[in-house]
């Protein structure tokens, strides 16, 4: 993918902007004011996943959402800081940087970890909402991200190019995507094909699912105090709702809401029920 060339068409493309914070280049999604929200989209995603939900909730808030490090338009310094703690670390960066002190934090699978994460390094009160959050080692149809299978996997720097070599096509990435448990719209599933035919977004997320751990998070849930909801769909294949629930019970200070008819996008799918749900539970 060019990222140059395909910026101008990319959603939320207009308020975006690339800010320096050593050690990556970020691609920062900026609206509205009032508090802020900070949104980090899942493992292999980008800001576009946002697209249906974040100018809903622009009307009230000023609300910030990142391409994670080598995914999407932001450009990793480095691919030895794509670890849990290591990516954390550098979004609180990033945030100082900026003065940014977000009020909300909203984080979809990988994003909602890494986010309830970086919930607990802020030196102010922050509130936190997980959708299909993977909280526990991913399961089921995402299993392929295992990290023992993508450390072999990111062991040869072939990889990357083999998966992505010719490029992905709309009905083969629609079958995927369908794995998951979700259907989402074409703009959406055009997105995602061209993340998954660009080299640098796949060998990135290999990458960091390489270095991915959870145990740690998970050990600590019960003393996570941050206010919490989590939303599961009850369809979703890639991190069953049983992850959300388990989490919920062991936090303190956290609510449940499982979503009929929906599954692991479930904020592309019906970006309006989550919006009502969010709404609900603010």
């Amino acid at each position: 993918m060019d990222r140059a060339r395909d910026l101008p068409d990319w959603p939320l493309s207009d308020h975006a902007q690339s800010i320096t914070v050593r050690p990556h280049d970020w691609h920062v999604v900026e609206m509205g004011q009032g508090k802020t929200i900070l949104m980090l989209h899942g493992a292999g995603g980008s800001t576009h996943s946002w697209a249906g939900l974040l100018p809903m909730l622009v009307e009230d808030h000023h609300v910030v959402a990142v391409d994670l490090p080598g995914q999407g338009f932001t450009r990793a310094g480095t691919k030895r800081r794509l670890s849990l703690p290591n990516m954390a670390q550098d979004l609180l960066f990033l945030l100082q940087a900026r003065d940014w002190k977000p009020d909300l934090i909203i984080g979809h699978s990988a994003g909602g970890a890494l986010g309830l994460h970086l919930s607990s390094l802020l030196d102010h009160p922050v509130r936190f909402v997980g959708i299909n959050a993977a909280l526990e080692p991913f399961e089921g149809i995402a299993g392929w991200l295992f990290p023992s299978m993508a450390k072999m996997l990111a062991l040869n720097p072939f990889t990357a190019m083999a998966l992505t070599v010719g490029g992905q096509t709309l009905p083969r990435v629609r079958s995927f995507i369908g794995t998951t448990g979700s259907q989402i719209p074409d703009d959406s599933l055009q997105c995602y094909t061209k993340l998954f035919s660009d080299y640098t977004h796949v060998d990135s997320t290999i990458q960091m699912m390489a270095q991915w751990d959870v145990d740690l998070l998970t050990a600590r849930l019960f003393a996570q105090t941050t206010p919490t909801l989590l939303i599961a769909g009850a369809g979703d294949r890639a991190v069953p709702p049983a992850v959300s629930r388990r989490a919920a019970q062991a936090m303190p200070d956290a609510a449940y809401v499982e979503l009929d008819g929906l599954g692991h996008l479930a904020h592309e799918e019906a970006p309006t029920e989550v919006m009502r749900t969010l709404e609900n539970w603010l």
